[in-house]
């Protein structure tokens, strides 16, 4: 396997191989792979059968009085009770083991700043719908949300009364007129 993919980075580079020579070394090198695969699987398997037979011999169960079959079965219940425990045990740590893990990699990503945010989904709900998801029975009353809204009003602007031109010219000549236009301004 581990040849595959450095023969898969050695052709990612712009090699000098033709295409169909290339597709000709991929299958050989996935046949390889496959039969050490396979190899594998059947050591694994011998494997498995050797330690079982060190671990669990045959019983011999023939010429055994009623007595000695009583004691046997109460040695194996005595031995399925030991294992019994340490995998129990071996289970807690494992769980205890998973737990601190998936904490220490949360405060890492947490110290590296990128936080993963689930993709959210807009959800239609009406208003009624989501008080009673939050306070459950206890609002019965649908509540109108635009009512208890605040009304502003708004300031009519005022409009200047149109009076004769020739009289706002009278009334601002003279200084008193130029007093009356910077007391207008300020």
């Amino acid at each position: 396997m581990i040849t595959y993919f450095c023969f898969v980075l050695i052709l990612q580079k712009k090699s000098k191989i033709s295409a169909s020579r290339r597709l000709a070394l991929k299958t050989k090198m996935l046949k390889m792979a496959a039969v050490m695969y396979e190899k594998e699987l059947e050591e694994k398997k011998r494997e498995r059968e050797t330690t079982l037979n060190e671990r669990l011999p045959q019983l011999q169960l023939s010429g055994l009085s009623l007595q000695d079959l009583q004691a046997l079965c109460k040695d194996l219940h005595h031995k399925i009770d030991v294992v019994d425990e340490e995998r129990y045990d071996i289970d807690s740590k494992v769980s205890k083991n998973n737990a601190e893990i998936a904490n220490l990699s949360q405060k890492i990503i947490e110290l590296k700043g990128k936080m993963k945010r689930p993709a959210l989904k807009r959800v239609k709900i009406s208003a009624d719908a989501m008080l009673g998801a939050l306070f459950g029975t206890k609002v019965k009353e649908s509540v109108d949300f635009k009512a208890n809204l605040k009304t502003v009003k708004k300031e009519e602007e005022k409009k200047e009364e149109v009076t004769d031109w020739r009289k706002n010219v009278e009334a601002m000549s003279g200084m008193e007129g130029r007093k009356k236009l910077f007391d207008a301004g300020q």
